[in-house]
């Protein structure tokens, strides 16, 4: 409809005096979307459980105060303290089951109050969310990615170290191992460590327990892991192949002159595309007792040239190689092998959007358990927002070498802009509970299709 100017403009100089009074305002109604998610996954009875051996004091159960903190952060809080701007949330009250909410104080005393036994009860239930998504959709392969992270704290808290650290050097942090499954776009399990570990530090442990869970819940789907070249060694390769599990890893060939010296002797690659090219062959270092597949592949990158160019003759381009080696027990051509290895990229993103978007980076408290209780909130925030979207959109049938998730999701920092943080209030007409929000016609669509599909799935 086509208005006129003076319909469209106005002006609008007084500035509007300020009143603050509860009239069940809040600003997260998209919050009611995980409030019907939360009820499909029983995740409020099913933290309760993580938590019946304790014997904590706290009046609010550390299970109400975890439920918070994993809402904390899907609403982009970060910080303990920041608890306080949404004091008072009706929206936020109902969905923790709250008639007020605790404040900083209250959740880093809880947090203390967490023990190891906590810790693996919660980790279970992380990962049993997970196993109950990829049961759901029997796919038929799944994609086990392995590598660190590192958290690093302002402060000294306990189990912390100084280690490598590019970003923050000389700061003491944790470097917890991460399995990430990349058909979901979710952390599967978490391996708790200091920050001054090498990255093969309890790795071999890890890497069979999580082969074997996946096995369990998936038995006819191909396992596959694509690992950096820390975890290179002849154990890790047996834990894989002893389970039937295809692989792929870097290997550090700057540590062995044999594969420095085949590089450099090398006549005749085979080119993939104007960039890549390989070969490959069957070797093993002199302390093995059996032959691998190795791939070595080398990329075309331009030369950084100094000094004075004379531009209005030429551009000169020259050009180098970068090289990489790859063991891997996979049948499939060496090009379809480099490019599900080069996939692998995939799970630095998992690990980007979750530090930026949950606070998986962030470490609150001084006590082991408590830090390690809120990296898997983080965890868990990251993967609802991911189950959110799976249940309101159909997956894709076709896959491609590089395995990319098999959704196309949005980050939770776009849903909160789309959907949650929505301003609201809460009424009850004829006795009705109802939640008003304004006519957008966009919000609308998206708020009704989410519900009807966890609806559905119910």
């Amino acid at each position: 409809m086509k208005h006129s100017k003076a319909y469209l403009r106005a002006r609008f100089h007084k500035l509007p005096s300020l009143r603050f009074e509860d009239q069940k305002l809040t600003s997260f109604a998209g919050l009611v979307l995980f409030q019907a998610l939360f009820a499909h996954l029983d995740l409020k009875n099913r933290l309760k459980r993580c938590f019946s051996h304790s014997d904590s004091s706290s009046s609010y159960g550390l299970h109400n105060i975890l439920f918070l903190l994993i809402l904390h952060l899907l609403m982009g809080f970060r910080r303990l303290s920041d608890v306080e701007y949404y004091h008072g949330d009706p929206m936020v009250e109902r969905l923790a089951g709250l008639r007020t909410l605790p404040d900083k104080s209250t959740i880093s005393r809880a947090l203390a109050d967490m023990d190891a036994t906590s810790v693996g009860q919660v980790r279970d239930l992380s990962r049993a969310f997970v196993l109950q998504r990829l049961g759901r959709e029997d796919f038929d392969r799944l994609t086990l990615d392995f590598d660190g992270s590192v958290l690093s704290t302002k402060r000294h808290a306990e189990g912390s170290a100084v280690g490598f650290n590019k970003v923050k050097k000389g700061a003491r942090s944790y470097y917890p191992l991460f399995c990430t499954v990349a058909q979901t776009g979710q952390f599967f399990d978490m391996h708790h460590r200091p920050g001054n570990v090498h990255d093969s530090n309890g790795a071999a442990q890890f890497i069979e327990q999580c082969l074997d869970t996946a096995r369990r819940t998936s038995p006819n789907a191909v396992l596959e892991s694509r690992l950096d070249s820390a975890f290179f060694s002849k154990d890790i390769l047996a834990i894989f192949e002893a389970r039937g599990a295809d692989f792929s890893i870097s290997v550090p060939f700057e540590r062995f002159a044999e594969l420095k010296g085949m590089i450099e002797a090398r006549k005749h690659w085979v080119p993939i595309d104007d960039e890549w090219s390989y070969f490959e062959t069957g070797w093993k270092p002199k302390s093995w007792d059996k032959r691998h597949r190795f791939l070595f592949v080398r990329k075309r990158v331009k030369r950084q040239r100094k000094g004075p160019l004379q531009l209005d003759l030429f551009e000169p381009r020259d050009f180098d190689f970068e090289y990489k080696v790859i063991v891997t027990n996979k049948r499939e051509d060496a090009q379809a092998v480099i490019q599900f290895h080069n996939g692998r990229g995939s799970q630095e993103a998992i690990f980007g959007n979750a530090k930026q978007n949950v606070a998986l980076g962030v470490i609150p408290t001084k006590r082991l358990e408590g830090n390690q209780i809120y990296t898997l909130c983080a965890m868990m925030a990251h993967n609802f927002s991911h189950e959110l979207q799976m249940l309101a959109s159909p997956r894709r049938l076709q896959d491609t070498a590089k395995r990319p998730a098999a959704w196309t999701f949005e980050t939770i920092a776009t849903l909160r802009r789309r959907i949650i943080q929505r301003a609201g209030r809460i009424l009850r007409p004829q006795g009705k509970l109802t939640l008003s929000m304004s006519a957008n016609k966009a919000v609308q669509e998206d708020l009704l299709h989410f519900i009807d599909r966890i609806k559905d799935a119910a």
